[in-house]
């Protein structure tokens, strides 16, 4: 008997925790287009993937559609391009997605999630602790700690902020993903030994990471040609490595790609004459979950004995870093 009352006990908080799934009404409106699609996207792991489509017409558009909520949505009317992310609740809405550059003018009408958001964006000098603090059974607080300090947090702190979100939220992917994420930061941390793994290079060739260490210190790079800030971060490297190599400093490149021809180009216009490899599995790269890499340009400073010695350097504290170790 005993066993039996366990089991409802644990079905009950299982299933507690979990989203509904219902359906759900969506109407919209496209600015400045008569017809065309509409694409219904679900995020996951800082990407969208298409689960429905909607045609317009007469600049309008619906969905009816089983979804999970509360989470998070996006909407676009070209998958190649960006998405226009949406928090979706129990609540129908109407959207007035806007057509021009990154749906800049969209509006969302209905969606309390979606108006915390915007809220929080207006104002992103806010401590983030007070934010869930204030927040703490929103989804919106758990996304914005994955989002934008999964990156920013000690290991320590992390763990510090996920305490302070309602229970209900631990079983989001958010909270997983960076529950996953504190003893990977713990083992990529300055003192500790860099992580061996191995990769496809451009010519489809295996590359061991751990072939490179041992000659001098090795900045570890991660970036990708779709990403703005690496391919302007790109030509310091360049000059970095150009400036240090007869010193015993090397490169290795490992990109979050997903288009290969797009990254061996991207390799030969930046000019980028040193080792690569990529899954070209993007967010899912392998080589960045073992390095907790959670946003891009990011790096690693490894010297000749493999271990870690400095983490995220650039531009004037990158060359006072390697002034000191190799002059």
């Amino acid at each position: 008997m005993k066993n039996i009352f366990l089991f409802i006990f644990i079905f009950i908080t299982l299933t507690s925790c979990q989203k509904s799934v219902s359906e759900f009404h969506i109407t919209g409106t496209v600015e400045g287009i008569r017809s065309g699609t509409v694409y219904l996207q679900k995020f996951n792991n800082k990407r969208f993937y298409v689960i429905d489509s909607a045609l317009v017409q007469e600049g309008q558009f619906t969905f009816s559609h089983d979804l999970e909520l509360p989470e998070i949505y996006g909407l676009t009317l070209d998958t190649n391009k960006n998405s226009y992310m949406v928090f979706l609740d129990e609540n129908p809405i109407r959207i007035s997605l806007d057509s021009a550059r990154y749906y800049s003018q969209t509006r969302v009408e209905g969606s309390d999630l979606q108006d915390l958001y915007l809220e929080y964006r207006k104002n992103p000098e806010i401590a983030i602790d007070s934010f869930i603090s204030e927040n703490p059974a929103s989804l919106v607080s758990a996304y914005v700690l994955y989002r934008y300090y999964s990156y920013r947090l000690t290991p320590k702190e992390l763990e510090n902020h996920i305490a302070l979100l309602d229970e209900k939220l631990h079983q989001t992917q958010y909270v997983k993903t960076l529950e996953k994420l504190i003893p990977t930061l713990e083992e990529v941390t300055v003192g500790r030994k860099a992580p061996d793994f191995t990769g496809r290079g451009p010519d489809g060739e295996e590359i061991i990471f751990s072939d490179h260490v041992g000659d001098g210190y090795l900045f570890l790079n991660f970036w990708a040609s779709w990403c703005g800030p690496c391919r302007r971060n790109n030509p310091s490297v360049v000059d970095t490595y150009q400036k240090y190599k007869d010193k015993g400093l090397q490169v290795f490149g490992v990109s979050l790609d997903k288009d290969e021809d797009r990254w061996i180009r991207a390799i030969e216009n930046d000019q980028l004459s040193w080792p690569h490899i990529s899954d070209l599995a993007m967010w899912d790269s392998k080589v960045a979950e073992l390095y907790g890499v959670r946003v891009i340009p990011s790096n690693f400073l490894i010297d000749p004995e493999g271990i870690i010695v400095a983490q995220n350097l650039r531009g004037e504290d990158l060359e006072h870093a390697l002034n000191e170790i190799l002059n």
